[in-house]
């Protein structure tokens, strides 16, 4: 702000031209041009820094279609997005109503959605069996089929030790 006002005060004194005073203030001559016609339009109040969002916005949901969400979610509090955005097709035309994941933002940021719950972590599952010697256990895994180049199906089972863990067949 102080940089904005000071270059306001050089470009008042009339001493430097705009392309001197961008230089030296290091800024470009658009953002220079865009000071001057504002402050020329509002004074020292046009140089604050204004918001950048849009003041109407073409795709927020309209207000009315927002409170029935809302109105809906508080008569039924367990249904969810999906449910509530299908009962909404009954009270207003298609092109109003907004997307699943919008109805969800509109009822998590009014507070009325909680987050799921995680699924508690499983212990390991340690195999039964722990052979102590080779050829104690064996075990047998089919691997499915898939297809060779001559276009037959092969359909491979492997035969294990399960202390060595060496391939007997394949």
């Amino acid at each position: 702000m102080e940089q904005k006002v000071e270059f306001i005060h050089e470009w008042l004194t009339q001493k430097y031209t705009i392309t001197e005073l961008c230089r030296s203030f290091n800024i470009s001559r658009p953002t220079a041009y865009k000071l001057i016609s504002r402050y020329e339009k509002m004074g020292l109040s046009g140089l604050i820094e204004q918001k950048r969002a849009p003041i109407n916005h073409p795709n927020r949901t309209d207000h009315k279609v927002e409170k029935s969400i809302l109105k809906l979610k508080g008569k039924h509090m367990l249904w969810g997005a999906k449910k509530i955005r299908i009962l909404l097709f009954k009270q207003y035309p298609e092109e109003l109503i907004p997307s699943v994941a919008t109805v969800h933002n509109i009822l998590f940021k009014n507070g009325l959605v909680k987050p799921q719950k995680r699924s508690r972590r499983v212990k390991p599952v340690f195999p039964i069996f722990d052979p102590k010697k080779c050829n104690d256990v064996w075990s047998a895994d089919y691997k499915g089929k898939f297809l060779i180049g001559n276009k037959i199906y092969c359909h491979p089972l492997t035969i294990a030790d399960s202390k060595s863990r060496f391939l007997f067949t394949a």
